[in-house]
């Protein structure tokens, strides 16, 4: 079973994310959860975003990872991305990792996705986030360099779509998306 490091959005930990690792935890895996707001959730995404800045969140993130052991999936949901993309770039061991609602280009954190980490990236087709700040274009370089690599994208504009606590979620995608990362998981 693999041992996830699952970062949550601008929003905070909410109980959505928790659901969504929850479902993962059913399928014999372990995820980590880490709260990189200390409690704090947010309504906006530009609330939420602002907090981030404040606290150094993706800092925050690389540092939750310190004291678990290597070999992890990194995932990260939108703003959770960006640690859970960086670790998967630059901390030796890692497993795997899970992309939801976002994409870095490959060049932030080094010369080139590492070959031997599998990774999948989940978004909406029309994701004003994921389309116009550049997400699509980086994911899909992503996976013309990277040979296990995947990009799923899915019917519709929401964002944080994969979150049951917001008027975003798309059960039907949700189902979809966690077959697909369960499936992934069990084929590390």
């Amino acid at each position: 079973m693999a041992e996830v490091l699952l970062f949550h959005h601008a929003l905070g930990l909410t109980e959505g994310v928790l659901a969504f690792a929850d479902g993962i935890r059913q399928a014999g895996h372990t995820v980590h959860t880490p709260d990189l707001y200390d409690g704090h959730t947010f309504t906006t995404v530009d609330e939420g975003l602002a907090y981030a800045r404040k606290v150094g969140v993706q800092e925050r993130g690389v540092r939750a990872a310190a004291d678990l052991p290597t070999g992890l999936v990194y995932g990260g949901f939108s703003l959770g991305v960006m640690a859970a993309q960086q670790l998967a770039q630059t901390r030796p061991g890692a497993r795997g990792a899970l992309f939801f609602h976002s994409c870095l280009p490959v060049e932030e954190f080094g010369d080139a996705w590492p070959a031997d980490v599998p990774v999948q990236i989940h978004a909406k087709e029309a994701d004003p986030f994921f389309v116009d700040d550049g997400d699509l274009e980086a994911a899909q370089a992503l996976v013309a360099s990277a040979p296990r690599a995947e990009l799923f994208v899915y019917p519709g504009n929401e964002h944080l779509f994969l979150d049951s606590g917001l008027a975003d979620f798309d059960a039907e995608a949700t189902e979809l998306v966690s077959r697909r990362v369960k499936d992934f998981l069990a084929a590390l």
